[in-house]
């Protein structure tokens, strides 16, 4: 892919720019979009780390926010950074840069898109009156409103007041070629597939809404008296020594893989035999379009939109949200069951490559951001 000449400036800005779908979807746009643009990324944190994901030569700087005490204070510095960095387009990332937003909401410093591609644990259930009005005063005057799913339409809609006309509905697409590769040994450190034993896995950050002990408790509920079983979760965060703790207590700590973030899934999808997401709350995971490209059968609960982007034969195995013994029985009965395993990771297989690909996602993007 050509470097992008550098014309127009993107300022994007996200709570984050540690790994994970949203900073790993930007990345992809970056690399992909080739328009004559460059990019500046503020991160709220500090943490770049995901810019291992930006191809090499990519028009990319990297941006601390400015210090500063008080709603009136940070506005008033993001104020003067944005003047001094003379964007074309700003462009916020979920709820931990909306207060960008707010800085750009009256006389605007330059055209505004915002991205929300979904909720942390502290909304999983319920969003807050709060964060509600904020989103509707702080959104009031964008470009556009960009969701990746139906569910957050519908609440963008419904709950903060946002034009139809400016809500944007792109899924999340997915390289399928390059997800469909053989696995690579080593791309997992300490990792290798015994003959005959199945892997469930998943790629996740460590974080309380991905609801991981969920998942180490199903596991090892449904694999009670098989045969040679791995839960292989790729990630890192906070929720480490909680899981690891969780799973010698329940005695599976010998089965239960945490070997940190894989900066290269398409290397280690291969090794799964069974995708696995345990969320208490998501939009449109980029994962399960990944596990689905390699051609997996995914087992998970019904939030967002994960059983609407699946093919019609994975449906049945994605479960009521929050009932943990459905999504154990679900998981037990697709490893027990190698055929309708490997039939499912074949439908999967077709319908992303017919609903979710990598080049439909960057042509909307294209338009929207062009």
């Amino acid at each position: 892919m050509p470097t992008a000449v550098p014309g127009r400036h993107f300022v994007h800005i996200l709570p984050t720019f540690a790994p994970g779908g949203v900073q790993i979807r930007l990345s992809y746009l970056i690399n992909h979009l080739n328009l004559p643009v460059r990019h500046t990324i503020i991160a709220m944190d500090g943490d770049f780390s995901c810019q291992s994901r930006i191809a090499p030569g990519a028009a990319v700087t990297y941006q601390r926010p400015p210090a500063a005490g008080g709603l009136l204070g940070r506005l008033i510095a993001y104020r003067r950074l944005l003047r001094t960095l003379k964007p074309d387009l700003i462009l916020t990332f979920q709820w931990g840069a909306v207060e960008w937003a707010l800085a750009n909401r009256f006389c605007s410093i330059a055209p505004h898109i915002h991205l929300e591609s979904g909720f942390g644990a502290d909304e999983a259930e319920r969003q807050h009156a709060r964060r509600v009005w904020t989103r509707r005063l702080a959104l009031g005057h964008v470009k556009s409103l960009i969701v990746p799913s139906r569910t957050l339409a519908e609440i963008a809609t419904r709950d903060w007041r946002a034009p139809p006309d400016k809500i944007l509905y792109i899924p999340n697409g997915v390289d399928c070629d390059k997800y469909a590769a053989p696995p690579v040994p080593g791309a997992v450190p300490g990792f290798v597939k015994a003959p005959g034993e199945k892997i469930v896995g998943t790629l996740t950050p460590l974080r309380p809404e991905k609801n991981l002990s969920r998942l180490i408790r199903a596991f090892a509920a449904a694999t009670k008296g098989l045969g040679a079983t791995r839960l292989l979760i790729l990630g890192e965060g906070a929720e480490r020594p909680k899981l690891d703790a969780l799973a010698h207590a329940l005695g599976v700590a010998d089965k239960v893989l945490l070997p940190g973030h894989c900066d290269a899934p398409e290397k280690a999808l291969g090794w799964f035999d069974l995708y696995a997401i345990s969320s208490d709350t998501e939009q449109m995971p980029n994962a399960v379009n990944q596990a689905m490209a390699a051609g997996k059968a995914v087992v998970g609960l019904d939030v967002g939109d994960v059983r609407h982007i699946v093919s019609d034969a994975n449906k049945p195995y994605i479960v009521a949200k929050g009932d943990e013994a459905a999504f154990a029985d679900a998981m037990r009965r697709l490893l027990e069951d190698d055929a309708t395993r490997a039939a499912i990771g074949v439908e999967n297989s077709r319908h992303v490559r017919r609903a979710y690909t990598l080049d439909g996602m960057v042509e909307a993007y294209r338009k929207a951001w062009g």
